[in-house]
């Protein structure tokens, strides 16, 4: 997997207060950050450049939003320190 590219699994993924799925996806790759459900339905996707990933202010440690399209997302991650860090990498431009 290149250094740009992300996969985790299992992640609670929300949409306006509404569980869309407890044990869902988030992929980056292609340049396109991909929300996927457990069966691997596509919730949403977008070019990582329209993509906007931050920490909450008061928050758990593995709550991230993710707004795409427009929709803002709630992701809870093992690691949400290494999704931001993931995403900032994939935007960067390679030499």
């Amino acid at each position: 997997m290149a250094e740009s590219e992300y996969n985790a699994t299992g992640v609670r993924i929300e949409r306006a207060l509404r569980s869309l799925t407890r044990a869902g996806q988030v992929r980056i790759s292609g340049g396109r950050l991909s929300l996927l459900t457990s069966y691997g339905t596509e919730i949403d996707s977008a070019p990582l450049g329209a993509v906007e990933a931050h920490k909450p202010l008061f928050a758990a440690r593995d709550r991230a939003l993710a707004v795409l399209n427009g929709n803002r997302y709630s992701l809870t991650l093992g690691t949400r320190d290494r999704f931001l860090n993931a995403v900032e990498a994939a935007r960067r431009p390679r030499a």
